[in-house]
């Protein structure tokens, strides 16, 4: 079993848990399944659950009705996984903006939290 952690930012702001909080019910659900998911099987989730992004980034990629979602995260540790983005995917491809926003949040989650990330 694995840890998931919402990135916060240093002023207690979670912008998945934002993103997730303006979902419909319907998608939530979808959401959490699928959060569940990788909670239980971590690295070993693969496509079409999961897939790589770059570097250590990961997405998890779900798809609900005609919409798609994307929540980036990484693993911290042996248990950690540290969720910190989260958007409705439009494109084919992921925006290059998307995958630097959350290698930017996982450097500043690594530099507060050096020693395992927050509890």
């Amino acid at each position: 079993m694995y840890n998931l952690v919402f990135y916060t930012t240093e002023r207690g702001d979670s912008p998945v848990d934002d993103f997730l909080d303006g979902l419909d019910k319907k998608a939530r659900a979808k959401v959490a399944a699928h959060l569940s998911l990788l909670e239980e099987q971590g690295p070993n989730l693969k496509r079409p659950y999961a897939d790589v992004v770059r570097g250590k980034i990961r997405a998890l990629r779900i798809h609900h009705s005609s919409n798609q979602y994307r929540i980036l995260y990484f693993f911290e540790m042996r248990d950690q996984v540290v969720l910190t983005h989260a958007f409705s995917k439009k494109t084919q491809q992921l925006k290059e903006k998307d995958i630097e926003l959350a290698e930017r949040r996982m450097e500043d989650w690594l530099r507060r939290f050096p020693a395992g990330g927050a509890t």
